[in-house]
């Protein structure tokens, strides 16, 4: 196989990470703006659980259907190549995000407002059931074999920027006086996608293909279908990366999703201050991870990404414990160390599942393994731990105890995989 060169590395490693933080700008924009204001424009007013609960499960939707893009453009990455499947996620999850921002709210619209805002977050799931995972195991496969996982943990970093710069934008538009704010305000952020994207497209059309994709067509030919072969040569393989991807998912949206309802509705804290806390968790969990990947590439990947979820699971009480304090410092270091964490689960995940699959199978085998444990517990996580508090009277040890069951079983996963 021809190694990439340091020049054609530097562009692909700028072109995916680039490309995946303004991708996922959008995607996380849409999982913030659902705890903050999409509960309050788009579903009939009256409860505010109930329409807490309607806004997470529209947020669910997003994910429901990740499974299926994973699927169709992980078949299409396999056969034809890494480069057009990573133009063809930017284009749909961009456009889904832009046109979020011209919505008509349930005001105005009545029922069509919810019903075009599933839609839309419907087309952006399914474009950002491949983005992740195409961008990452592209990466891996141009770097060199001993700094795979730093390179692979570099685009993982790119999306927590993007969620950063979400974030960011949204903190921005909700210093405007609280009126301006809902009904004009919020819609700001969704429209820079429009620029974003372009931006994003242009960096991606410059990716040249991977150069182990094109060895393993030449000598072996690609899978007439992918996810059959995948499902027949390796499904113990697919299973570790389907349950190993469960942990990062509820270690990412019970704190940026879930979390920030929480301390808002339940807890009556600022919501400046909430989306500093998340500010501060996208900014931890990207730094951590390039130092991850790197780790993992010296002690081994099983023990960077099954050690941080163990962690996570032990830091989880704690964790809401300083939530409950609502006390401004002690709420922005629990998201701090959370972020640290997650960041350690991505950056050791990242070579853990680019090694887990071969070439002819790896594009549908990491993006099924991330997006099929995204839809079973990263888009319902906000809604589960909604409702175990709400069963519980406002006491959050059932979250808890859901969140640290599942990453102990990530990590328990991770454990038994040879390798």
């Amino acid at each position: 196989m021809t190694r990439a060169g340091p020049s054609m590395l530097t562009r692909v490693l700028m072109a995916t990470t680039i490309g995946t933080a303004l991708e996922w700008y959008g995607f996380i924009l849409f999982s913030t703006m659902s705890a903050l204001v999409l509960n309050r424009l788009f579903f009939p007013p009256g409860d505010p659980v109930a329409a807490t609960l309607a806004s997470f499960a529209t947020f669910a939707v997003g994910f429901a259907v990740r499974p299926l893009g994973a699927l169709v453009i992980g078949h299409y990455g396999d056969r034809l190549g890494r480069r057009k499947m990573l133009v063809i996620t930017l284009v749909t999850v961009g456009s889904a995000s832009a046109l979020m921002g011209v919505l008509p709210t349930y005001a105005t619209a009545g029922a069509w407002a919810p019903a075009l805002l599933v839609v839309l977050r419907v087309i952006q799931g399914f474009g950002a059931g491949a983005e992740y995972a195409g961008a990452s195991l592209t990466l891996a496969e141009f770097a060199p074999p001993e700094r795979r996982g730093r390179y692979s943990a570099i685009p993982p970093a790119g999306a927590a920027l993007g969620a950063l710069l979400s974030a960011g934008a949204v903190a921005a538009v909700s210093t405007l006086p609280p009126d301006d704010f809902l009904d004009w305000g919020w819609r700001i952020p969704f429209l820079v996608t429009v620029l974003v994207t372009a931006t994003g497209f242009y960096i991606r059309v410059s990716v040249v293909e991977s150069p182990m994709f094109e060895e393993a067509k030449r000598k072996q030919g690609v899978a007439r279908a992918p996810a059959v072969e995948l499902a027949r040569s390796a499904p113990r393989a697919l299973l570790a990366g389907v349950v190993s991807s469960v942990g990062p998912n509820v270690a990412a949206y019970i704190p940026v999703v879930f979390a920030l309802a929480y301390l808002t509705g339940q807890l009556g804290f600022s919501r400046t201050d909430t989306l500093v806390g998340a500010l501060i968790f996208f900014a931890c969990s990207a730094a951590a991870m390039p130092p991850a990947g790197a780790l993992g590439d010296m002690v081994g990947r099983r023990v960077v990404f099954g050690g941080a979820m163990v962690a996570a699971a032990v830091f989880a009480f704690p964790f809401f414990w300083l939530l409950g304090t609502a006390e401004t410092g002690y709420v922005w270091f629990a998201f701090g160390v959370s972020g640290l964490l997650l960041g350690a689960q991505l950056g050791g995940q990242a070579g853990f599942l680019a090694e887990l699959f071969t070439t002819r199978t790896r594009f549908s085998g990491v993006a099924l393994s991330r997006e099929v444990a995204a839809a079973l517990a990263g888009g319902t996580a906000p809604l589960v731990a909604t409702a175990l508090l709400e069963a519980a009277g406002g006491a959050p040890w059932p979250v808890v105890l859901y969140m640290s069951g599942l990453l102990l079983v990530s990590a328990l996963a991770v454990a038994l995989t040879h390798g």
